[in-house]
């Protein structure tokens, strides 16, 4: 019962991981690729570090609730076996979904760029490159997305 238990929970980490999408300014979607974008460059005003909240699909809830009810299902037997799995799949699910957003979760960098034309905007980004304050940068609007770059 324990290998499956430990075997529960290694597959969900790996679904989990799986789920994780990329908000780096160096990340491109498939459907971004060969699209006119358009760019604008300033100077950064400011860079503050942020969190981006990781994913919540149901994949957490599901292999949760699943690897609840299989070690619920473990206590007791008989009727107290079944409501153990069903309370052990309930908590699971909730855990489940938890673990999936704290394991998602990313570091990010709320960068306020100040326009050359005298505009003053911010965007957030995975911190997965360094900006400082006085630097020259180019933002690159493409489709409602908008990414700084050195």
């Amino acid at each position: 019962m324990r290998t499956t238990q430990l075997l529960a929970v290694s597959l969900l980490s790996i679904f989990l991981a799986a789920c994780a999408s990329s908000n780096s300014g160096s990340v491109y979607s498939r459907d971004e690729a060969r699209k006119v974008q358009t760019i604008k460059t300033g100077i950064v005003e400011s860079v503050r570090q942020v969190k981006l909240e990781g994913t919540k699909t149901p994949i957490g809830t599901v292999a949760g609730g699943a690897v609840g009810g299989i070690a619920g299902s473990s206590v007791g037997g008989g009727r107290g076996s079944a409501i153990a799995a069903v309370i052990g799949a309930v908590v699971g699910g909730l855990a489940g979904s938890a673990a999936e957003e704290g394991l998602t979760r990313k570091d990010g960098l709320e960068i306020t760029v100040k326009l050359d034309g005298g505009a003053l905007v911010a965007v957030v980004q995975e911190a997965d490159e360094a900006f400082l304050a006085g630097e020259k940068v180019r933002l690159i609007e493409s489709g409602g997305t908008t990414r700084v770059s050195h």
